[in-house]
């Protein structure tokens, strides 16, 4: 895990040594993967921004740790105290929360788990709206249009998200695995667990900080 102090730094270019090892003809797994989005970050989304401002904004939000005074699920601390393995993305609000999850006990910080990056279109600077609808914007583009600024692809990103899937599958041999990661990379890994065989069989927490999902093969 590596720190700039002029800025979060982007992940290189996404480039496996070797191709994903052939999972899907693997046995069941005998642990189940819970992908866990973050707790809340501490910073606001109540502003009005035009396309360079959430480009900045969305650069601290990357820097930035979690809001203080949260408390998280019993529920899903449950889940934690019984797994296997527990991973975090890198960035500093996953990290904060697999910290509270784990209480104490040793996690890994996987730089593979960070979020895929949001640039936003070059629109005109008197077009101003906030952070959450820039990010849906910015994720449209990104996804449909290909539009990533110089950051890592959509193309790069599936191939971390594959090759993380791959990597998780070998891991609940071992027993539950948790990753504690970010919305819409989670969003992605569950799409390659779910192509090699994985069910999502429960949701909770909507797309809300927090949530979880659970799958078993």
């Amino acid at each position: 895990m590596s720190t700039d102090p002029n800025g979060p730094s982007q992940p290189a270019p996404f480039q496996p040594d070797l191709a994903p090892p052939d999972v899907a003809q693997a046995k069941s797994a005998p642990g189940a993967i819970i992908t866990v989005r973050h707790g809340r970050p501490n910073v606001s989304r109540k502003v009005m921004l035009n396309a360079a401002e959430y480009a900045a904004w969305w650069g601290r939000y990357e820097e930035t740790g979690l809001k203080p005074g949260q408390v998280p699920p019993p529920s899903l601390m449950d889940i934690v105290r019984k797994a296997a393995v527990v991973l975090s993305s890198s960035r500093i609000r996953a990290v904060e929360t697999a910290e509270a999850l784990t209480e104490g006990r040793g996690f890994e910080i996987d730089d593979s788990l960070i979020e895929a990056p949001l640039p936003p279109p070059r629109w005109p600077s008197w077009l101003r709206l906030p952070p959450t609808v820039w990010g849906v914007i910015a994720r449209f583009w990104w996804w449909f249009l290909n539009h990533h600024e110089g950051q890592e692809s959509r193309k790069q990103a599936e191939a971390r998200a594959q090759a993380v899937a791959a990597r998780m599958t070998e891991l609940a041999r071992q027993g539950d695995v948790v990753i504690v990661a970010h919305g819409f990379f989670n969003t992605m890994i569950r799409r390659y667990l779910r192509r090699i065989g994985w069910t999502i069989v429960e949701s909770e927490g909507g797309l809300s900080y927090w949530c979880r999902r659970r799958l078993v093969r």
